[in-house]
């Protein structure tokens, strides 16, 4: 199981992946580890990423870039349609009125939705975290602005399922460098300490998020969030653009703005120049060649000129800052660090307003632009069970209030505000209702100035299936509202609560006393899983749990015990908000467990006072109800369209690529032979054959640029065949002359060496006497036929002329010298026999042994044979069965003896 982390960014996008005991960002095939956020379609296939960006000036019509923004929006958003204005490709509005690309691809003319795009990119980092990695990737995370609404945070879960990802968290940006940083402090307070507020700027090509963090040691808390969501590099590059457009149209009197492709370049070379003035103060020189009219401009800028020219968007700066500060009610002195990620923190300017709102040195302990991929991955490996990550809790907020509304009488409407602003998230409420019919619940933003959308509106909620009790009044309807862990509101489920006659209350009793013991089991079960899943998983529990700590408790099945207390709770709440038409209103349901009560009822025991009489308990049984859920989304059966389509595109890329392979197969070939006919390979083909070949590869070279443009994959394979059988025979002679001189050397060394073998033996060396001559002179006929063979072969190599296929081939001589020792070798590395002692020798050595054995039983053994033994007894205690092994002094104080 792969551990992956995405940072999907307006320009361009990161990739983090969990290996080898650590977090590694990847390069891509390219060896650069960013990726450009762009999609160019052409007439065969698309390119994504580097291959895309390089296409931007030259097919801008069919090039796709900066639509994030587009995300979850519909086409009629002023926001899209302010962004329309500074890309070069063309938009449309969907059926489902969302944003669409209008592009030209295979030949036709296709509205691609922002979902579809989004997908594509996924896509390419899928691929290259595979590259990588060398398994398949399913399971990743991928970061999201913190100012994400539902819609877009669906719509990028969407884009997700084109791509065939199963995304375990979407992670909001701040929140994913937050982590990065936390996770690998160990000086961090502990719980019952004073927190460490740090605050991350984040300021890419976009936007800029704020956000304040609290850490502790194994634990981190986002307490609020800010942001501007169009302020970013993009507007620079803009001001920077304009200011050269002017200065170029007055100069060289040509405009650029009323050329696509000149005011992509511009904006290319502004964005080149504010990152040297960011590292420079002296000024910087900017030059195109042949910008327009064939014309070259040059321009020249200073830092101190591009501030004051950016003063105003400089001046925005300070809000996130200073509304982060006035959410948290810390002042400057209690923030211990101001960490900056994102490109643009890089700007002198913007690190002086961030020294200036907190008084204190921004802090580059992060990589400003690896960082949020990388916090996304140690999130991946927390929910992933691969790995095994330091405990390390991550509590989120929601960043805007959410309400929830609904009828509550005749002409009038129910509201209430589930979520607050900063509020803790994943987070989970129970809220009940009294009704006799089904009923919609609509969830919105509460402030929707706030929000960087301009449709409040969440989505709507219909619980189905609800009636009224056996006695005509309003049945209770429990409803659990959620912000889950993608930071999305849902209404995750609604239980009708039933009244339970006395009969089937006392068979549900016995059932209930059954399954709680087995609940007790499965918690415990549980709880050991719980222990295994890193982060939020866990901490999402806890939450769910403190939200509601004097609520009923609720068992696994989802029924709920119901005491005398809280049945005479019920009703007299039932009687407070009952109206004349039976209508109840939304209530928190609570439970009055305080501490201050529980000592009162002690101290009424230890007076001596009675308890008073309880009533029976009347168990309750709890009915789901389906809930109909109308969202900013898109169907599934729009996914799958949109998945098999991504498919089928990915096929026709990878076809593509082969049938470009091969032609470029072909076109290299024709390079490579063409220049070494007259070179390296001249000698090894006639010059009649030559001149015949050299018109051939130019025939080659003239159809590849004409007719064999655009031909299938197989008419190259055919055509690179065709030419290999003239060229390969002349490539392999010219192989053969530059490695044969060695083989016949290695053959006329290992026959040296076997004859200094025979004039030894001859000479009746020891080393050889043992062999017997019949096997010698095995070896003396071998060698004397593999001489003669060498010798037959050289010659007639030598009276063969090099443009014909040599007498013998390197692999036949390496033959002949494996064949050689395969023969010779085992019979004169053939090894001695061993020598046996003389037997009057053997007979004396026997007799001296007997002897001492003799005296040994008569006499005792020495004092040094007692040690040897008492030593012996000692190992084989230890386990050391070896007897003939002692313990000396030295031997007992070595650390590897000890250690055993």
């Amino acid at each position: 199981m792969s551990v992956v982390g995405f940072d999907l960014g307006n320009l361009s996008c990161y990739i983090g992946v969990a290996r080898q005991g650590g977090i590694e960002t990847i390069a891509n095939e390219y060896s650069d580890r960013c990726t450009p956020t762009v999609v160019s379609f052409g007439e065969k296939q698309r390119s994504i990423g580097t291959p895309a960006k390089n296409q931007m000036v030259t097919n801008y019509k069919n090039t796709v870039y900066q639509f994030k923004r587009f995300l979850g929006r519909r086409f009629q958003d002023p926001q899209v349609q302010s962004e329309l204005q500074h890309v070069q490709y063309r938009a449309a509005e969907m059926p489902d009125g969302s944003t669409g690309m209008k592009l030209h691809y295979q030949g036709e003319e296709h509205i691609f939705s922002t979902e579809q795009i989004t997908g594509m990119i996924l896509t390419k980092l899928k691929e290259v975290s595979e590259m990588n990695l060398k398994v398949k990737v399913v399971d990743c995370v991928i970061s999201v602005p913190c100012f994400f609404t539902d819609a877009e945070r669906r719509a990028v879960l969407d884009s997700a399922s084109i791509a065939g990802l199963n995304v375990l968290k979407l992670m909001n940006d701040t929140t994913a460098a937050a982590l990065a940083y936390g996770i690998y402090k160990q000086d961090l307070p502990a719980p019952e300490e004073k927190p460490r507020n740090v605050v991350f700027v984040d300021m890419g090509y976009k936007s800029l998020q704020v956000s304040a963090c609290a850490f502790h040691k194994g634990k981190l808390k986002v307490l609020a969030t800010a942001f501007d969501s169009n302020l970013g590099g993009h507007n620079f590059d803009l001001r920077l653009a304009e200011h050269f457009a002017e200065e170029f149209k007055k100069k060289y009197k040509v405009d650029a703005k009323t050329k696509p492709r000149a005011m992509l370049r511009l904006l290319t070379e502004c964005e080149k120049l504010k990152k040297l003035m960011s590292a420079n103060a002296t000024e910087i020189p900017m030059n195109i060649e042949c910008f327009m009219d064939d014309k070259d401009v040059t321009g020249r800028m200073k830092r101190e000129d591009f501030e004051a020219k950016i003063a105003d968007l400089l001046a925005r700066v300070e809000g996130p800052l200073k509304s982060v500060l006035e959410q948290t009610n810390l002042k400057p002195d209690a923030i211990d660090s101001v960490e900056i990620i994102g490109g643009q923190t890089r700007m002198p300017a913007i690190k002086e307003i961030i020294k200036k709102v907190f008084g204190k040195e921004t802090s580059t302990t992060l990589n400003a632009d690896e960082a949020v991929a990388r916090g996304c991955t140690l999130q991946c490996a927390m929910l992933s069970p691969t790995f095994r990550v330091r405990e390390f809790s991550v509590t989120d907020v929601v960043p805007f209030p959410i309400s929830l509304s609904w009828k509550a009488a005749i002409d009038e409407e129910g509201d209430m505000e589930v979520f607050t602003k900063n509020h803790a998230a994943p987070f989970s409420k129970m809220l009940t209702f009294y009704r006799k019919d089904p009923f919609t619940l609509q969830a919105r933003y509460s402030l929707p100035n706030d929000i960087p959308h301009p449709d409040p509106v969440i989505g709507k909620f219909f619980i189905d299936k609800v009636v009224p009790t056996p006695e005509g009044e309003s049945a209770k309807v429990k409803v659990k509202v959620r912000v889950n862990i993608n930071g999305i509101f849902t209404v995750s489920s609604a239980q009708l609560v039933e009244k339970l006659p006395p009969q089937a209350a006392e068979e549900e009793k016995k059932e209930e006393e059954t399954k709680s013991k087995d609940g007790k089991k499965k918690k415990k079960q549980k709880t050991k899983d719980v222990d295994k899943s890193k982060g939020d998983a866990k901490e999402e529990e806890d939450m769910e749990t403190d939200q509601t700590p004097n609520g009923p408790s609720e068992n696994q099945n989802g029924e709920t015990p119901a005491s005398d207390d809280d049945k005479t709770a019920e009703d007299g709440k039932k009687e407070e908000m009952e109206t004349d038409d039976k209508e109840k209103t939304a209530t928190d349901e609570t439970e009055d467990n305080s501490p201050k009560k529980k000592e009162k009822k002690d101290d009424g025991k230890k007076e001596g006072k009675e308890p008073a009489p309880k009533k029976p308990k009347k168990l309750v049984k709890m009915v789901d109800l389906p809930i109909d859920t109308k969202v900013h989304q898109l169907s599934k059966d729009l996914i799958n369209s949109y998945t098999e389509q991504e498919g089928k595109m990915i096929m026709a890329d990878k076809l593509e690529k082969e049938r470009q392979d091969a032609k470029n197969a072909v076109e290299e070939y024709v390079y490579d032979i063409r220049d070494k006919l007259y070179g390296d390979f001249e000698p090894f083909i006639t010059e009649e054959e030559r001149e015949q070949y050299s018109v051939v590869l130019g025939t080659t070279e003239d159809w590849l640029y004409e007719d064999g443009e655009d031909q299938p994959k197989q008419v190259y394979l055919d055509k690179i065949a065709e030419l290999k059988k003239t060229g390969e025979p002349v490539r392999a002679r010219y192989k053969e002359e530059l490695e044969r001189p060695a083989a016949f050397e290695d053959l006329g060394k290992t026959l040296q060496q076997y004859r200094k073998v025979l004039d030894l033996y001859t000479q009746k060396d020891e080393k050889y006497n043992h062999i017997e001559a019949e096997e010698m002179k095995k070896v003396e006929k071998e060698v004397a036929e593999k001489q003669s063979w060498l010798d037959g072969k050289a010659q007639a190599q030598k009276n063969l002329p090099r443009h014909q296929d040599p007498a013998v081939k390197v692999a036949q001589i390496r033959a002949e010298i494996k064949a050689l020792d395969s023969k010779c070798k085992a019979i004169v590395n053939k090894p001695k026999p061993k020598a046996e002692p003389p037997k009057e020798e053997k007979k004396k050595d026997e007799k001296e042994k007997k002897e001492g054995k003799g005296e040994k039983a008569a006499e005792g053994a020495p004092k040094e044979n007692e040690a040897q033994e008492n030593d012996t007894k000692e190992d084989s205690v230890n386990g050391n069965n070896n007897p003939d092994k002692t313990t000396t002094g030295k031997e007992e104080d070595d650390p590897s003896m000890e250690l055993d």
